[in-house]
C-alpha cells in the first residue's frame, strides 16, 4: 500500500483511494465502513471503506474477506492485495486521521470529539465516492456510538440510500469486512514507517501496539517524554495516558490568564515567566549567549 501521500506531511491528514470501477457507475452498489486504531494513543486513526456491485456481493465473500481483528497482518497484507487486484468491480478509499488532527481537535477551544471526527470522516468518504459516480444504493457501517442515532443521521444525510448501522458489523457482511482490512492495512504501514518531524535521535520503534495498557507503549511514552515540550507529534496527546504522563513527569508551566499578569504570576512563585523567553529583553539570568531550542529551528520559529 502506497501511502506516500500521508507520509510526506503526517502531521495533518489525507485523503487516499483505488481508481473507481466503471461497472460501479452504472450498477446499483454496496459500500461498507470501518476504521482501525480509534484506541492506540500512538499513531493515526484510518477510516476504510470499500464497494462493488450488489450483483457482485458473492464475488467479493469468495475473497474470503472477514474481520481484520482476526487475522494476522501477513493474512491482512494478503487480503489488501486480492482486494487491490479486483479493480474490475471493487473500489476502496481512506481516510488516515493524523494524531495531531485528532489531538488538536479534541483539545481545541470549541471542542470536536472522536465520535464527530468519526462521524465526519465516515460521511465524506462516502460524499467523496457518490461524487465519482458511483450508484450506491447500499451502506454498511460498523458502529461509532448508539447505532440507531448514527443510522438516523447517515439516512438523513443521505436519502434515497439503504443505510445499516451494526455493532460488529465487521464481522456480519462482507463488504464491512473488506473495508476494515483496508483501514487496518494502512494504519499498520502508517505506523511502522513513520518519519518523526522532530529530532529524538536513535528512535526506538518497538513501542508495542500503541494501546495505553500495553507495557511496551508506556515504556516508551515515558522514554520519549520531553519535560518540557512533551510528545512528538506521534502521540496523541488528547488522551488521559499521555496527558497524565505529562502531569506528572514534565515541568509545570503557568500560563497567562484573565485573572493574572503572567509576568506577576511567574515573579511571586520566583519563577521565569514563558513569555520572557520570547522579549526582546531578556532577565539578567538569561542575557547570555545560547542557541535556540531545536523544538524552535524544527518549526522554523524566530523571535521578533
Amino acid at each position: 500500500m502506497d501511502l506516500s501521500d500521508f507520509e510526506a506531511d503526517n502531521s495533518v491528514s489525507c485523503r487516499l483511494s483505488s481508481s473507481t470501477p466503471d461497472v460501479c457507475k452504472t450498477e446499483d452498489c454496496c459500500l461498507g465502513i470501518d476504521e482501525a486504531g480509534r484506541g492506540p494513543v500512538l499513531g493515526p486513526m484510518v477510516y476504510g471503506i470499500c464497494f462493488c456491485p450488489v450483483s457482485r456481493k458473492e464475488d467479493l465473500k469468495n475473497l474470503k474477506v472477514a474481520d481484520s481483528k482476526t487475522l494476522t497482518e501477513a493474512e491482512r497484507e494478503n487480503l489488501f492485495l486480492k482486494i487491490d487486484e479486483a479493480k474490475d468491480f471493487v473500489g476502496w478509499a481512506l481516510q488516515i486521521l493524523s494524531p495531531n488532527t485528532i489531538s488538536t481537535s479534541m483539545l481545541q477551544r470549541a471542542k470536536y470529539n472522536l465520535n464527530a471526527l468519526s462521524h465526519d470522516a465516515a460521511i465524506g468518504l462516502v460524499q467523496d465516492t457518490l461524487d465519482c459516480g458511483v450508484q450506491l444504493k447500499e451502506v454498511f457501517v460498523d458502529t461509532v456510538g448508539p447505532a440507531e442515532k448514527y443510522q438516523e443521521k447517515l439516512s438523513q444525510r443521505f436519502p434515497g440510500v439503504e443505510v445499516t448501522v451494526r455493532p460488529k458489523a465487521d464481522s456480519l457482511f462482507p463488504i464491512v469486512s473488506a473495508a476494515s482490512i483496508c483501514a487496518k492495512v494502512a494504519r499498520d504501514h502508517a505506523v511502522k514507517s513513520w518519519k518523526f518531524a522532530e529530532d529524538l535521535g536513535e528512535v526506538d520503534t518497538d513501542y508495542g501496539s500503541g494501546y495505553p495498557n500495553d507495557p511496551k507503549t508506556k515504556s516508551w511514552l515515558l522514554k520519549f517524554l520531553d519535560p518540557v515540550f512533551g510528545y512528538p507529534q506521534f502521540v496523541r496527546f488528547s488522551w488521559s495516558t499521555a496527558q497524565t504522563l505529562m502531569d506528572s513527569k514534565a515541568v509545570a508551566v503557568h500560563w497567562d490568564d484573565d485573572e493574572e499578569d503572567g509576568e506577576k504570576a511567574a515573579a511571586r512563585q520566583n519563577n521565569t515567566s514563558v513569555l520572557s523567553y520570547f522579549s526582546r529583553s531578556k532577565p539578567s539570568e538569561l542575557a547570555h549567549t545560547r542557541d535556540t531550542h531545536r523544538f524552535f529551528t524544527e518549526r522554523k520559529l524566530q523571535n521578533f
